[in-house]
């Protein structure tokens, strides 16, 4: 039996591409599917996802003012009510449930929530929440019940410090706007997408205001008239961390993902090119360039650094950066975002030693490359998987909210990657950032502990997720029956 799925995804980096991998999983599965987005990033989808016959493509003019709000309400009114069929279900970005998920339940559509981030990160502030550890000093660390040893709190863990997005990149010419590390979308022009300010949680839904810390997650509440919740993760990496939140909300909690590229999973041990995969994106250097480069250099040798697109280092901290590139004499890729405050010209300091990329990097390719030894990373859930996935090992630096849970994921508990710093609150350095260089890439049991955890993903998109998947639609059709 077939039946019809409405998707609401938000469209920052790092949500639509995860949204249109879950699409294709679903079609597979004999499902249609509706994608409700605004006009401004159709532009943005694959020829091939847009030519699917079981996908229906339903555009609102724009994109409201950022984050969402009640004013995309009454364009899902209209779509919906004009729809030819009725769908069975909505799958909405968490992003976009407080906003979306009423008007769903007015037509009586249930309605699950899409979470494109990792598990821990809704973990460890359920449980930060639960456990108010506030009163901690410094050099204290607190346990959370429930959640492995290693993801305890700390001092440094609880200190806000405000970061914000860059300024949109300047136009290219003869291109899309240039994207840095190749893991999602930008937000549509002269439009900043919602930030953290450093410390704990999800951005905090509209009209909600920041949530203070060790208060109540600000996605719990909007989760509450869901019937489901899916997580871009998979049991692989976070099984104790899934099972924590479905015994907290008591509802179904699957993992679906990760919600990479069919060619990622397709292609487990060789080279995977980006344009078999993404879009051409502005950039100053090619793909092949990028791979001659690669080509040049010997194994595990160079270290690839790339921020996503929404956020990024201070102006300071890239002067420390530039400076701790310089002393070390270890190659390395370096993807610049505009807005870094970096004026040009790096590449008089580095010669042959350095790459740098200013715009979109083809990250795929990066990161599957033998010569890749190493990622000086924000620590993104879409850049964090893949790295895993690739067994490269990571030197984390995040920046805000959900990145931070995902740096501790890596470092402390899969153990495949150093903090930049140990007090993520202050300003990073150039001898924070040297000393971290030369022990990610000095060592060879750490590269050996990311080969092993990778290995769980040779044999392609991931069975624990596939049933999950099986799951959730077989929930779906038993509530609609």
């Amino acid at each position: 039996m077939s039946f019809e799925i409405c998707i609401v995804p938000f469209w920052g980096q790092g949500h639509l591409f995860p949204c249109i991998e879950l699409c294709n999983h679903l079609t597979k599965r004999n499902i249609t599917i509706t994608l409700i987005i605004p006009s401004t990033i159709n532009t943005s989808l694959p020829s091939s996802f847009l030519q699917h016959p079981l996908i229906r493509i339903t555009q609102f003019p724009s994109p409201p003012p950022l984050p969402p709000h009640d004013d995309l309400a009454p364009e899902l009114e209209h779509i919906l009510a004009h729809n030819p069929t009725r769908p069975v279900c909505a799958i909405i970005d968490i992003m976009m449930t407080s906003c979306s998920a009423p008007v769903f339940t007015k037509f009586q559509i249930p309605t699950v929530a899409f979470f494109t981030s990792a598990a821990c990160s809704a973990a460890m502030e359920l449980a930060t929440w639960k456990a108010r550890p506030l009163n901690l000093k410094p050099g204290e660390t607190r346990l959370l019940p429930g959640l492995p040893e290693t993801m305890t709190i700390t001092h440094s863990d609880l200190k806000r410090r405000p970061h914000h997005p860059p300024p949109p990149p300047p136009p290219v010419a003869g291109a899309a706007r240039p994207q840095s590390g190749g893991t999602g979308f930008s937000p549509p022009p002269g439009r900043e997408l919602p930030h953290h300010g450093g410390g704990f949680g999800f951005p905090p839904p509209p009209g909600k205001g920041q949530p203070e810390l060790g208060g109540t997650p600000p996605w719990l509440e909007d989760v509450g008239e869901t019937i489901a919740l899916i997580m871009n993760t998979c049991d692989d990496l976070e099984r104790q961390f899934i099972k924590y939140i479905t015994d907290h909300i008591k509802k179904p909690v699957w993992g679906v993902g990760p919600l990479l590229p069919e060619q990622y999973w397709s292609s487990s041990g060789s080279l995977l090119l980006d344009r078999e995969v993404r879009s051409n994106r502005g950039s100053s250097v090619s793909e092949e360039e990028v791979r001659q480069w690669l080509d040049s250099k010997p194994r595990g040798s160079v270290l690839y650094v790339s921020f996503g697109t929404e956020v990024g280092p201070s102006s300071e901290e890239n002067e420390e950066l530039r400076e701790a590139l310089v002393s070390c004499e270890q190659p390395f890729i370096w993807v610049i975002q505009a807005g870094s405050g970096i004026e040009g010209g790096e590449e008089r300091y580095f010669g042959n030693r350095g790459l740098i990329i200013r715009g979109w990097a083809p990250q795929l390719l990066i990161l599957s490359h033998s010569s890749t030894g190493g990622f000086l990373s924000h620590c993104g859930w879409n850049s964090t998987v893949e790295g895993v996935g690739r067994g490269v090992p990571f030197l984390a630096w995040p920046i805000r909210g959900d990145q931070c849970h995902d740096a501790k994921l890596v470092v402390s508990h899969l153990k495949v990657g150093y903090m930049v710093s140990d007090d993520m609150s202050e300003k990073i350095t150039k001898q924070d950032i040297v000393v971290g260089i030369k022990k990610l890439m000095g060592d060879k049991e750490m590269k050996k502990r990311a080969e092993i955890l990778s290995a769980n993903f040779h044999h392609g998109f991931p069975t624990t997720s596939e049933e999950a998947l099986d799951d959730l639609v077989g929930y779906i059709k038993q509530r609609v029956v």
